[in-house]
């Protein structure tokens, strides 16, 4: 039987300590990248338990896609292929005793809209809306080399705001404002220059956009715009088959060898081109991709944008009358599921990996496109984000290791940090909106909402469980995660149960962080325990600080009891869960229970004030354990 994996070796980054600004210093934590999360089972001592035990799995393994479903090619093609990645032009090759065809569009992509419709509408009125901010389009600057915020960039150089467009309007009233934008982009960047506007991910992502939006830019005859971008098409897709496939992997070789294909698609004689960038495509699939269909990146954004790539170049391959490759298929298939996990009850995703919360409309959108039905992934050994519902209540679990360097985008130190929500009410949330940073977030506290701290977990002395570099790396910290999920039942109550460890405080501290989260089977009480264990039979003498973080969602009103043990938390719908600290905390000196400030950011990059609880104090370097309850009243 074929393997199902490749390992993606990496080189090892050096470690690092930076300052956790929201709201505590990080004074460091270690992080040797992940080698992978092992889950373990064990069986409950009640004998009504039952234990599901997954088989040991290494997170640096990605899917090999072509040894799972191999490309059908004959001979013929093969050769066409080999001969096109040498050199050999692909008119030469199609067409031989012929001249080369004039650039045109061959065919029009008919595809559902999966913009933003409220960016699309404030393009029509004349400005931009990224991250929350409006920017008036005739005082944005479109040279690569402006110094731009990172998501102004995104917006500006991959076209994006094409699919925004589209899905706010017929296209008739669009193309005056896509013709505008699109003159003044091919003012500023005749020639491909080093920059933003030519990194791979943008200039795949830009090429597709034009192809697949191509009547909202190529729509109006005359004028000196037509030839322009068609002539620009032509030269984005001849750079990108010599770049894309040299990039290192991720979603920016996806995105640039997704175009490569749709150029050979919807081009004249691009048969070379499309056999050459879908066997390439394919190949850089596996290697953005673990087995289980969640991107090694750990990013829900960056899973969305592979869905919607994919989603792109299968419609492509449907207005060009060409039979998609089954490897595509699958993939879309593979890649929806997990997506699914991070869904909260009121449609949109949880805050994770530099993230903002985004919103039901968009994940939406997206998945109407896909024309997928399907559940949320089960298995999530190798996407490590666990889901656990029970009524109306769902939590989400970040029960895996960081990603890898190759793989991280805006990296995020979450290990067990987990969110919760009470149908469309979200209680307990992850700060998020680190990668929105430079629009309404400020840039100065970007590096804060990567920390721990910014997460709903437990933090060691102020420091990061894993190392949080410049520019979205990470360092040393959480190396391995191990995992034990149960479903228990007892007396005609069933519960679900899941306990995760990571060893990001081992180095320092000498301890492991264990959580441990129960959810009953009606929705109506989450338990958890915070344990931490010596690493060693020796476990160092002293006392270290600790801090339990539950960033509250937006709306949420806290009151601490009386007793200074407790908290009720009434939700912006009428809610009521009552918050509790449960027993004595074993190993543990003074603790309390506070409510301090805190942050949410949006999906659309807009933060929020909010509240957050925070039970503090010393613990033993030999260990301790707290336990807490949350419970809906009514």
């Amino acid at each position: 039987m074929a393997t199902l994996f490749r390992d993606t070796p990496e080189k090892e980054i050096e470690d690092a300590q930076q300052t956790a600004a929201l709201p505590l210093d990080d004074r460091g934590g270690s992080r040797a990248h992940s080698e992978g999360a092992r889950s373990t089972g064990g069986g409950a001592n009640d004998s009504d338990a039952e234990t599901e035990v997954p088989p040991e799995i290494e997170t640096s393994r990605a899917l090999a896609l072509t040894d799972v479903i191999a490309p059908r090619s004959s001979a013929g093609n093969a050769l066409i292929r080999m001969a096109y990645r040498l050199g050999v032009p692909g008119h030469a090759l199609a067409a031989p005793f012929r001249r080369p065809a004039p650039v045109r569009v061959l065919a029009t992509v008919e595809n559902p809209p999966i913009g933003d419709r409220a960016a699309g509408t404030a393009l029509r009125a004349g400005h931009f809306l990224i991250d929350g901010v409006k920017l008036p389009i005739a005082q944005v600057d479109f040279d690569s080399s402006a110094r731009l915020a990172p998501g102004v960039e995104r917006t500006l150089h991959s076209f994006s705001w094409l699919a925004d467009l589209a899905a706010s309007a017929p296209r008739e009233d669009c193309v005056t404002v896509a013709e505008r934008i699109t003159a003044r982009w091919l003012d500023a960047n005749a020639q491909p220059v080093k920059g933003p506007a030519w990194e791979i991910e943008y200039t795949g992502q830009r090429l597709l956009a034009w192809l697949v939006h191509a009547p909202f830019v190529l729509g109006t005859k005359g004028g000196d715009l037509r030839p322009r971008l068609l002539s620009a098409i032509q030269e984005t897709a001849s750079w990108l088959d010599r770049k894309a496939v040299h990039t290192g992997a991720g979603l920016g070789q996806i995105a640039g060898l997704a175009a490569v294909t749709a150029a050979g698609l919807l081009l004249p004689e691009g048969k070379p081109r499309r056999l050459y960038g879908e066997a390439a495509l394919i190949r850089a699939l596996g290697d953005l991709v673990g087995e289980d269909g969640g991107v090694l990146a750990r990013c829900p954004k960056a899973q969305m944008d592979a869905i919607a790539v994919l989603t792109n170049l299968i419609a492509c391959y449907e207005a060009a009358e060409v039979e998609v490759p089954q490897a595509f298929i699958v993939m879309r298939e593979l890649l929806v599921p997990p997506l699914l996990v991070l869904r909260h009850g009121d449609g949109g995703l949880g805050s994770w990996q530099g993230q903002g919360a985004i919103s039901a409309d968009r994940v939406a959108s997206l998945l109407a496109a896909t024309g997928i039905r399907t559940r949320p992934l089960k298995n999530v050994a190798h996407w490590g984000f666990h889901r656990l519902r029970g009524g109306k209540t769902v939590v989400q679990f970040d029960a895996g290791p960081p990603p890898r360097a190759r793989h991280v985008r805006t990296g995020c130190a979450s290990t067990l940090a987990f969110e919760m929500s009470d149908g469309p009410a979200r209680l307990i949330v992850n700060c998020g909106g680190s990668a929105l940073a430079g629009g309404q977030v400020p840039a100065r506290i970007g590096q804060g909402l990567r920390a721990t701290a910014a997460h709903s977990s437990l933090v060691l002395d102020n420091a990061n469980s894993t190392a949080v570099l410049l520019h979205g790396k990470l360092g040393r910290g959480a190396e391995t995660v191990e995992v034990e999920n149960q479903v228990l039942r007892k007396h005609g109550r069933e519960a679900m149960r899941v306990e995760a460890s990571h060893d990001g405080y081992g180095a320092r501290f000498g301890l492991t962080h264990k959580r441990v989260l129960s959810l009953r089977g009606d929705g109506s009480e989450l338990a958890g325990e915070d344990i931490l264990l010596p690493v060693s039979r020796k476990g160092k003498r002293g006392k270290v600080g600790f801090a339990i973080r539950f960033h509250l969602g937006r709306g949420v009103e806290a009151h601490i009891s009386g007793d200074g043990r407790g908290a009720s938390l009434l939700t912006p719908d009428g809610r009521l869960w009552q918050f509790r600290l449960r027993g004595d905390a074993a190993g543990a000196g003074d603790v309390a229970l506070r409510c301090e400030d805190s942050l949410w950011v949006d999906g659309d990059g807009r933060p929020h004030p909010t509240e957050q609880l925070v039970i503090e104090g010393l613990t033993s370097r030999g260990g301790g354990q707290f336990s807490w309850l949350l419970k809906k009243m009514g």
